[in-house]
């Protein structure tokens, strides 16, 4: 059983920073790329930020770029999403993906695995 937990999420202030965590277990291999999306209410699930297996290559929605960094760490399978400068129009419901395609990965078809999600709410 692969199993994906994100942690981290909850009330923010505009303009205040929160750091989201998701640990992988399970079958899951650590190179896997790992990726973050959200799902504000009313909308689509949308791409935030992306890395490969390798932690070489990070991907960043425009709307992030700047304020958001995402890393990870392979011997303790995790991966980690620092957000900074947060505004109101980031709150949304945050889930963690990991996929074995290195490429595309800003599409949710890149991703094998689905984390249930952390919800972020930021304040104005």
């Amino acid at each position: 059983q692969v199993q994906l937990v994100e942690s981290g999420g909850g009330l923010v202030q505009a303009g205040g920073s929160l750091r989201l965590s998701c640990a992988f277990s399970g079958r899951i291999v650590s190179w896997y790329a790992r990726g973050w999306f959200r799902q504000a209410p009313v909308k689509e699930r949308e791409f935030v930020a992306a890395i490969s297996w390798s932690g070489d290559n990070t991907y960043y929605a425009d709307s992030v770029k700047g304020r958001f960094t995402i890393s990870r760490d392979n011997a303790k399978n995790t991966v980690v999403l620092q957000m900074n400068s947060l505004k109101p129009e980031d709150t949304a419901v945050y889930y963690c993906a990991a996929g074995r395609r290195d490429y595309d990965l800003g599409h949710q078809g890149a991703y094998d695995y689905w984390g249930q999600g952390t919800l972020v709410t930021v304040s104005s």
